[in-house]
């Protein structure tokens, strides 16, 4: 579901077309638009958990009937003794994953590369393989509750995802170093908590619901914004979803709550062809297989409940929970992992280049949006 191009994001509106209204500060900018309160943001509306069952009855119950006679026809259910934990590790970052842009691998690659000491290779497998259910489960919440999407973001990042999950898992993933991976994601991720923290410092910035002006050169940049996401995808198992979501917030103005569930549904896209290119080459870790049995339970309800939540929250809570979960990330690799003067600049060098890149993001979309008359308002929610 996607709302029309241009159209202010509120926490508690939806939208009516085909009407006209002569208050200026909408029908400046959109004069055939009105908004009026949407029942599915008021708390206490039965109508919207309706969705949220039917998904429970037709998506998770299939799945975990699957699940179930899979795991008793291999005789695998031994598998929860020595792998039980990765089962908490992963409702954790199921409901992060549905919930935020992060995806479920920004919880799950640190936890279990710096807490476990599992190799990049494992975590960035077992992330790709827990997403292609977790976050496939949440895209099919998101379309049944109906969650707003910018859907020609997910032709073109999409297309753009494809070829860079090849690339970064055929070609840079075999050749960096472990804490060169590792710094890498949490430095790039680190960056963007800070610039969506400026950029959100007055809660009421003006924001809209879709992409304005859409033509060959926007799909280009969203095109190339899947490309680079991709390649992360690929070294990292998530990468595709924080990289969109930033390009959508930062350089085009799209609402968090918008911006959300469309990299949700990149990433769990993009983890399946990366878990399917896997499987087809017998590149998929064992240890990764073995985590994933006692994991699937977990995250096809978890990813999609987190969805069902994120569509109730205001925007300023979903910003404010993506920061909190940046920062805890970034200390705890700072902590964690050795530190080196090599790593050290490394880092810097990351968080520099990326705060410079998503700042001129940010100033492309302000030029953009002032070229317009009427731009200049902020919208409320």
């Amino acid at each position: 579901m996607a709302l029309g191009p241009g159209i202010p994001c509120r926490d508690d509106v939806k939208v009516v077309t085909n009407l006209t209204i002569n208050d200026p500060n909408i029908s400046t900018w959109l004069p055939t638009t009105v908004v009026q309160p949407n029942p599915l943001e008021l708390n206490g509306d039965s109508r919207s958990n309706f969705p949220f069952i039917r998904f429970l009855t037709f998506v998770y119950l299939p799945i975990f009937a699957i699940w179930t006679v899979a795991m008793v026809v291999g005789d695998r259910w031994a598998l929860f003794i020595p792998n039980g934990f990765m089962s908490l590790v992963m409702a954790a970052g199921s409901f992060v994953a549905g919930s935020t842009s992060m995806g479920g691998g920004a919880v799950a690659f640190p936890v279990m590369t710096l807490v476990f000491d599992i190799s990049p290779t494992v975590a960035r497998d077992l992330s790709l393989m827990i997403q292609s259910v977790g976050m496939i489960a949440a895209s099919a919440a998101i379309v049944i509750i109906r969650v707003p999407v910018e859907e020609r973001t997910l032709l073109w990042a999409g297309l753009g995802g494809l070829p860079g999950l090849l690339i970064g898992y055929e070609i840079l993933s075999p050749v960096l170093e472990a804490a060169v991976v590792k710094t890498l994601f949490a430095s790039i991720v680190f960056s963007f908590g800070l610039m969506l923290w400026w950029i959100n410092r007055h809660a009421n910035r003006f924001r809209v619901t879709g992409i304005r002006r859409f033509g060959p050169l926007v799909g280009l940049e969203l095109f190339v914004a899947g490309l680079m996401g991709g390649i992360i995808s690929g070294i990292l198992g998530s990468g595709i979803d924080i990289v969109v979501f930033s390009v959508l917030v930062l350089r085009f103005g799209i609402c968090e709550k918008v911006a959300t569930p469309t990299s949700v549904i990149l990433m769990g896209i993009n983890a399946l062809a990366g878990m399917c290119w896997g499987g087809i080459n017998g590149t998929l870790a064992l240890e990764a297989w073995n985590y994933w049995w006692v994991c699937v339970p977990v995250v096809a309800f978890g990813a999609p409940f987190g969805a069902w939540c994120m569509s109730y929250w205001h925007r300023m809570h979903i910003v404010r929970f993506i920061c909190t979960l940046i920062v805890i990330q970034y200390v705890s690799t700072l902590l964690i992992l050795p530190q080196t003067p090599l790593l050290i600049i490394w880092n810097i060098f990351l968080v520099g280049f990326s705060l410079l890149l998503f700042r001129l993001f940010y100033q492309a979309y302000k030029a953009h949006r002032t070229g317009f008359g009427g731009m200049r308002r902020r919208s409320g929610g």
